[in-house]
């Protein structure tokens, strides 16, 4: 199947011998795990019935399934380039971990090319395939949240909005150089679940958009499909960046509830002042905190809205600090105290999307190409950024399973490098293939495949 060469002995052992001749091995045994998962969501079923595939059906030598599966799990096992499926164009375990085909056939088959996935962003950037993708993400998270839980569906969910500037390496369409990050960026939005770990959509955004830009129109949007799916209540949780007063009023209007920090001014530091003196007698050992609940209306606000002042007490400080956080949660269900446990929750919802980054090293390098305008580049990047969630999610998946087997917590990267990453050997014999798992699969694999039928299909 590949070159030969003479053997190579390495100077530090004269017995060992080096050979390459072709041998059905590979190092990524992991994906077929992966691809179990990815199967049981269902997605990729969904998103091909309802992908608009506008090749002609006699040259089509490569479905958009497979390539869909090839990109996925290729980046989930941490082959970022589409490039990198010419490097893993003859391992016998991609053939068969993203193929349609059944029994050997898939080790015969060819692997789309890098110039086929291209085309296959392109594809998925048309106005009329962009929303299908987006579906399929909540899809995925929706199956994640219920496969771990007996297939109940959550009752309440609290949805975490921030931005995750992305670094862009040269003149990608759209992007911008940012002077607070330091360097040229998109600026997505992305939407997740902080106390899951779950990423539920992403927005591409040019370089130089405001924090809270397109955030008025996308949250609603963005809650209204996770209340469709899921059933469940939710609320919004968000930053000081995106409690203006357009963002608030968008989700009044729709009833959602939502939390968020509000940016420091005058008009607050004059409604604190009052609360920032510290009580007679000596100080404890241990820092103090008190929450005040309040109504406040800023200039450009229409009407006074809820917020609640927390003032803390730090060692070594001569001064209070104290910051606010509007909020429309009741006031009987939610005193102030819960208002701000409830929001430092949110940030779980940064340390995941920090590891989307790490773990998944997302970067978006579509350029200018043809007759493509800033539009058509943008959309073919918000395609590569949601694939890289798709990701993600199923890894996510994995982890979480990983995590209830196993009663420890799990990175990403190393369940990939622990877990995933494991050398294998193919036999094919009578039209059966056989996967010789090495050794390191021994610690871990029994544990996991005996929590493989929790990740139920989704109906």
């Amino acid at each position: 199947m590949g070159e030969r060469i003479s053997p190579w002995i390495p100077s530090c052992n004269g017995s060992i011998r080096v050979e390459l001749d072709g041998q059905r091995t590979t190092s990524d045994s992991g994906a077929l795990l992966l691809r179990e998962a990815l199967d049981n969501s269902g997605v990729i079923d969904a998103l091909e019935d309802h992908l608009v595939d506008r090749r002609d059906p006699q040259r089509v030598r490569h479905s958009l399934a497979s390539q869909l599966r090839t990109v996925v799990l290729q980046r989930a096992m941490g082959w970022i380039d589409l490039s990198d499926t010419d490097t893993l164009r003859r391992d016998p375990l991609w053939q068969l971990a993203c193929s349609d085909a059944r029994g050997t056939t898939p080790l015969a088959q060819s692997r789309p090319s890098q110039a086929t996935l291209s085309r296959l962003l392109t594809c998925l950037g048309h106005h009329d395939n962009i929303d299908t993708l987006h579906e399929g993400l909540l899809r995925l998270a929706v199956w994640r949240l219920t496969s771990l839980n007996g297939g109940d569906r959550p009752k309440h969910l609290t949805l975490d909005i921030d931005g995750l500037p992305i670094e862009v390496h040269g003149h990608q369409g759209g992007s911008d150089y940012h002077g607070h990050v330091g360097t040229r960026i998109y600026s997505p939005l992305i939407a997740s679940l902080a106390e899951t770990g779950d990423m539920l959509g992403g927005l591409l955004r040019e370089g130089n958009a405001g924090p809270a830009e397109n955030a008025d129109t996308w949250i609603p949007h963005v809650v209204r499909r996770l209340n469709e799916s899921t059933g469940a209540k939710v609320r919004v949780r968000i930053d000081a960046g995106f409690t203006g007063n357009d963002t608030l009023e968008a989700l009044e209007e729709r009833n959602i509830e939502y939390l968020g920090r509000l940016r420091s001014h005058s008009g607050l530091q004059t409604l604190a002042a009052p609360y920032l003196k510290r009580p007679r007698g000596r100080p404890p050992d241990q820092p103090r905190e008190w929450c005040h609940d309040l109504t406040y209306q800023a200039g450009s606000w229409p009407s006074p809205r809820r917020v609640v002042l927390v003032v803390q007490e730090r060692p070594d400080d001569l001064l209070l600090h104290s910051f606010f956080l509007v909020t429309n949660l009741g006031t009987f269900d939610w005193p102030p105290e819960k208002v701000l446990a409830l929001y430092r929750k949110r940030g779980k919802a940064e340390a995941h999307m920090g590891e989307v980054k790490s773990a998944l090293d997302v970067h978006l390098s579509s350029t200018d190409r043809g007759g493509s305008t800033v539009q058509d580049v943008m959309a073919r990047n918000e395609v590569s950024l949601l694939l890289s969630l798709y990701a993600y999610q199923v890894l996510h998946g994995l982890r979480c399973l990983l995590e209830k087997q196993t009663r420890q917590g799990w990175s990403l990267t190393r369940m990939r490098e622990q877990v995933l990453k494991v050398a294998a050997t193919l036999s094919v014999h009578a039209r059966r293939i056989t996967v010789h798992l090495g050794d390191a699969a021994d610690k871990w694999w029994p544990t996991l495949l005996k929590g493989m039928p929790r990740l139920t299909v989704l109906a």
